[in-house]
């Protein structure tokens, strides 16, 4: 009896169920449609293999989509001038640039922009060498040329002095008359970025010029120097120490990155750069609200084929912005403007500044010094290096010195003021001195380093022992090296050379490289050219441990940091 009336129960459910599962199916209507649409397209059953593109010349094919019940004759305004009617018409452009296309249906339209590219020639470089060596790798080249309308074209050549044939002849240019006219394979007399420019002309058009750079690699195995230009590109340049020919040039490679507004340090180690821009606010300027901050640290590869950000501070603190810096172990170290020293790892990439992640490594006041030792809020920070395992900050303003401290002495906590029993033992090198950069050559023991004083606004180079003892700037001036009779100065008056900035925060010498092949330093200058008859002019500047002089290495290239990869390789 219990079965049977479960049966029934049953029996009775399933209808209901049915019908409630029915009800749920929710109702498929179609999506309401533009009354008007189309849509455009190169014919991929043309003859040109460029279909791809949208090329001056092809032929773009546009299509009405709209709905049936869309009445009237499809009108076409290409946004050039030209007017067709139709369901598909065909359409090509005469010029590059944006072209607004209106379709109009009755009283209805649509829009859509079509980006129509300029006709540029396409060059490959074949080397058969695994690098483009000078005077002895042969070099191809090879053309595309996008011509829907397969007009006539000739192809000029033009190669940069010097450049020789297979048979050792002078080939300075080349005219092909057609795609397949191409030059015979050249060899270049120089290193560096040598460029090669082709016009050509097609129909009765002659084409904007096509700018190649090949990389010309130096015959022997030496460093490479890379520098940051003042509003331009990252650039390396080989350190022959004036051992090639005298009829070899040795020009810098472009490597196509961009250095910032104000890349202050390079930094160099496994191949990689890492570019410290302090971006636009170097100087004080009143942020209050924290959102002026624009600097970086970029991480570029040695030839300058992949660049990634490495910690940016952009729309924060300017005064958190990266200055100067040095990489130790595993870890970069940078200053930002006067506050203390950060702590990134080589590995961060694509970081955004916060104290939570970043907390200071030392700042100010985590030293005894601060407060009875000369360090104080506010001091402009300049370089930063670690010297036989001590770590040495100068900073200018507010203190004005070359701190030095172990990792030891910093402070887990702030301290109001210091204790002058529990300074560093390391002390202080160059009390009440304004120190630009510096450097220190362990296999020389000699400091080169460059002054802001007054009276001592130079270049100076002397013993480690000597510039610890240095109380004043007659002692610095004492060690200075000229070069033609001329002092490498600094702008601290808004009168001098290199007018970025004025007093502490004077840019000038912002870093200095070493050269361990060639035993030499390397930085860069900058002269605005007022008194050229006191200071030397613009460009990148050598000192030799060997001779103790100063020669100029690249004449008229405004820069800031500089780094030497000391890894000798043919290119980079």
């Amino acid at each position: 009896m219990k079965r049977d009336f479960l049966k029934m129960l049953l029996i009775a459910i399933l209808p209901i169920c049915a019908v409630s599962c029915i009800d749920n199916v929710p109702t498929v209507e179609p999506l309401p449609r533009d009354a008007v649409s189309f849509e455009y397209f190169i014919d991929q059953n043309a003859e040109s293999k460029y279909y791809l593109d949208y090329y001056v010349d092809s032929d773009i094919t546009f299509k009405n989509t709209s709905p049936e019940s869309t009445q009237g004759e499809p009108t076409w305004d290409f946004g050039d001038g030209h007017i067709q009617t139709g369901d598909d018409v065909v359409h090509f452009y005469e010029k590059a640039g944006t072209y607004k296309v209106r379709l109009t249906i009755g009283d209805y339209s649509a829009e859509q922009n079509v980006m129509i590219a300029p006709i540029r020639p396409i060059v490959k470089v074949k080397v058969a060498d695994p690098v483009c060596e000078v005077r002895k790798s042969l070099v191809t080249f090879e053309v595309e040329l996008p011509n829907p309308k397969n007009k006539p074209a000739t192809f000029a050549w033009t190669f940069p002095t010097d450049t020789k044939n297979a048979e050792d002849a002078e080939y300075a240019t080349f005219t092909g008359k057609d795609i397949n006219d191409l030059p015979a394979p050249v060899k270049f007399s120089h290193v560096g970025s040598q460029t090669v420019t082709l016009n050509v002309t097609l129909g009765d058009e002659e084409l904007e010029s096509t700018l190649l750079n090949v990389q010309v690699a130096y015959d022997k195995d030496v460093p490479t120097l890379y520098y940051a230009v003042q509003g331009g590109r990252i650039m390396a340049h080989k350190l022959t120490g004036g051992m090639h020919p005298a009829d070899m040039n040795i020009a810098s490679y472009d490597l196509g990155v961009a250095s910032g507004q104000h890349p202050f340090n390079i930094l160099f180690k496994d191949s990689l750069l890492y570019v410290l821009d302090a971006g636009k606010q170097f100087y004080y300027v009143d942020d209050t609200n924290g959102v002026l901050g624009d600097g970086k640290i970029s991480v570029v590869s040695k030839d300058g084929a992949k660049v990634q950000t490495m910690i940016t501070n952009a729309g924060q603190a300017a005064f958190d912005d990266p200055f100067y810096g040095c990489i130790d172990g595993d870890f970069l170290y940078y200053t930002n403007r006067n506050t203390g020293i950060m702590k990134v790892k080589l590995t961060d990439r694509d970081k955004v500044y916060n104290i939570t992640e970043y907390p200071y490594f030392v700042r100010h006041n985590h030293l005894h010094y601060y407060g009875v030792g000369g360090l104080a809020y506010g001091a402009v920070s300049r370089n930063i290096a670690k010297i036989n395992g001590v770590w040495h900050w100068s900073t200018c303003h507010t203190s004005t010195s070359t701190f030095c401290f172990m990792e030891d002495d910093i402070l887990s906590s702030p301290v109001t003021q210091g204790e002058k029993d529990k300074l560093p033992e390391e002390g202080k090198i160059c009390d009440g001195l304004k120190i630009g950069s510096f450097y220190y050559s362990s296999k020389h023991d000699q400091v080169v380093f460059c002054a802001m004083g007054t009276t001592a606004n130079c270049i100076s180079v002397c013993s480690y022992a000597e510039w610890k003892a240095m109380v004043s700037e007659g002692d610095v001036a004492k060690k200075a090296v000229k070069f033609d009779g001329k002092d490498f100065a600094s702008n601290l008056d808004g009168n001098l050379p290199a007018v970025e900035g004025t007093g502490v925060e004077s840019v000038g010498i912002t870093q200095i490289a070493y050269d361990d092949m060639n035993e030499c330093v390397y930085f860069a200058y900058r002269n605005n050219g007022k008194v050229t008859d006191r200071y030397p002019n613009t460009g990148i500047y050598c000192y030799s441990f060997k001779t103790q002089q100063i020669t100029c290495l690249i004449e008229g290239v405004s820069a800031y940091g500089v780094a030497v990869n000391n890894n000798p390789a043919k290119l980079f």
